[in-house]
């Protein structure tokens, strides 16, 4: 009989296991109980079936300071396998929406609107080296051409096709500037130097958007880029002050032909009305005594009164219409959404001032000489987003509700 341990030790060592050993009972009371290591613990990490169902809540709850496996005061948590396991299964999860979620951005992406990169070969900018921009020559303010043979331009609109121009990646030596006629702004056709006809890619030239012209297939509006409204120009010594067109009846009265100005006019009196293709030879004929009165945008003709001298006299003439100004991109769809782009990141972008520094420097100085006529709102006209694909990290511009017109 004492052979017996002895020979059941010898087994143990032999298969590789840890003798039994005692742990006393918490608190010394009631008889021991032996803690077993060895393949008992593999046993219970395998799965299997030592121990009641409610052992591993005794475990968790109280603690078991005979299990050498254990950290002191408490339970040492799920075995590796099964943490291994739920990492597994996390990490998988975290793949299959991240996949999902790649797969839905591709599928919109492929099937959106053209990116800004495509809207260029669309428009057949990456096979021009040049742009061509029909603009007004005798504007003050707006778009005036320096009368010495060189071909230098200033003005509002002069900034503004220079800023759009930049943004479709032309330098300002890469823009070609084209005097355009007020009839001509439709068709998009400018005279260059030797007075031949040529197609321009845009027009910038104090072109209002109107129902009629946006409903010809040969134009192509922009979003608006200046608000303004009709007035009218007298000499100086005219008795009293015009508040409306009606005021002008059997006057000789000169503005420009085919223009939104000559349509108020003729439905707003019986003038003998005269229509020129440049309001340069209205203003000239205004100052000879040809005519009574000139009537046109008033930020057209606040820099002809700014330039008299005091010669000339502005009128506002209290019409509710207001005249916008948008860039005339004809056909080509794709030219006129990166113009509306351009329009857009100049409205949104706190940062750039190019359209500010337009107004500041070209229509600001004219304001003194027409006192009480509201020449041109000082703010650029609202501009949505067109729709171009971009990431989201690249629509970094707020997007506004740009009020009812």
């Amino acid at each position: 009989m004492a052979q017996g341990p002895a020979d059941g030790g010898g087994r143990e060592r032999r298969l590789g296991r840890r003798p039994g050993r005692r742990a006393a009972v918490p608190g010394g009371a009631g008889p021991d109980r032996t803690v077993r290591s060895g393949d008992d613990d593999r046993e219970h990490l395998a799965g299997g079936t030592h121990g009641a169902p409610g052992d591993r809540d005794d475990h968790a709850a109280h603690g078991d300071p005979g299990d050498p496996g254990a950290p002191e005061g408490g339970y040492a948590g799920p075995p590796p396998r099964v943490r291994r396991f739920r990492r597994f299964r996390l990490v998988a999860w975290i793949a299959l929406v991240v996949a999902a979620a790649v797969v839905a951005a591709s599928v919109a992406w492929v099937n959106g609107p053209p990116t800004e990169a495509e809207l260029r070969e669309k428009a057949g900018l990456f096979e021009r080296d040049r742009i061509r921009i029909g603009v007004k020559v005798d504007t003050p303010g707006i778009a005036l051409q320096e009368r010495t043979g060189r071909r230098v331009f200033a003005g509002f609109d002069i900034d503004i096709a220079y800023m759009i121009a930049a943004d479709l990646g032309y330098l300002p030596d890469q823009v070609e500037f084209l005097a355009i006629e007020t009839e001509d702004r439709a068709r998009m056709q400018a005279q260059d130097d030797n007075g031949r006809f040529v197609k321009v890619d845009l027009v910038v030239a104090t072109f209002s958007v109107t129902p009629s012209r946006k409903a010809d297939p040969s134009v192509g509006f922009s979003t608006p880029y200046l608000f303004t409204e009709q007035s009218v120009v007298t000499r100086s010594e005219y008795p009293g002050s015009i508040t409306s067109l009606g005021q002008l009846g059997g006057k000789k009265v000169c503005t420009l032909g085919t223009s939104t100005s000559e349509g108020e006019l003729a439905r707003a009196t019986r003038a003998v009305v005269t229509g020129k293709n440049l309001i340069s030879d209205c203003v000239s004929g205004l100052e000879s005594g040809d005519y009574d009165a000139v009537t046109t945008d008033a930020a057209l003709l606040a820099g002809f009164v700014a330039a008299s001298g005091g010669k000339l006299r502005h009128h506002d003439i209290a019409l509710e219409k207001t005249e916008m100004w948008a860039v005339n991109a004809g056909a080509n769809a794709a030219l006129r959404t990166l113009v509306d782009l351009s329009l857009y990141r100049s409205y949104a972008d706190p940062q750039d001032r190019r359209w500010e520094d337009a107004y500041r420097d070209h229509i600001d100085p004219l304001l003194s000489a027409s006192p009480r006529v509201n020449v041109a709102q000082a703010e650029q006209p609202c501009a949505l987003p067109p729709a171009v694909r971009r990431w989201p990290w690249e629509r970094t511009l707020p997007v506004q509700d740009c009020p009812s017109r």
